[in-house]
């Protein structure tokens, strides 16, 4: 082996013992579409509505949010199966999506948001004359 191959390994495996700063657990998320828009349902559990951040840049949807478990005074936990304390997903948005229209609603740790298609891909009927 290689010394660049042997300091690569040492690399990776020193990044691997430390968490990242940056590094978040991906919430669950259900999409669904109709004629007028999409409606996305995310799950956040444990963040409180203050520490959940929305943004839309381009054609670019950010959630972010962060943890607040707390445990009671006194008391420490002797099993943790979720030691990232943030969220973090990134949606690319279609075209015919309105992102200036965006709505919000947070509820009991699921936060659901809907988007509307733009007025130019919304269905149009056409009104067929006789005569």
């Amino acid at each position: 082996m290689s010394n660049k191959t042997d300091i690569a390994k040492g690399a990776a495996s020193a990044a691997a013992d430390k968490p990242r700063e940056d590094a978040a657990l991906l919430p669950p998320v259900d999409v669904i579409e109709d004629a007028g828009g999409i409606t996305l349902w995310a799950d956040l559990p444990g963040v409180p509505k203050d520490r959940l951040n929305l943004q839309v840049e381009g054609d670019t949807l950010s959630i972010e949010a962060e943890l607040a478990l707390a445990v009671p005074e006194g008391m420490e936990a002797s099993h943790v199966e979720v030691n990232l304390p943030r969220y973090r997903r990134v949606f690319t948005l279609s075209r015919e999506l309105d992102p200036n229209k965006v709505e919000a609603k947070f509820e009991h740790g699921v936060l659901r948001l809907r988007i509307p298609k733009a007025e130019y891909a919304q269905p149009k009927r056409i009104e067929v004359q006789i005569g």
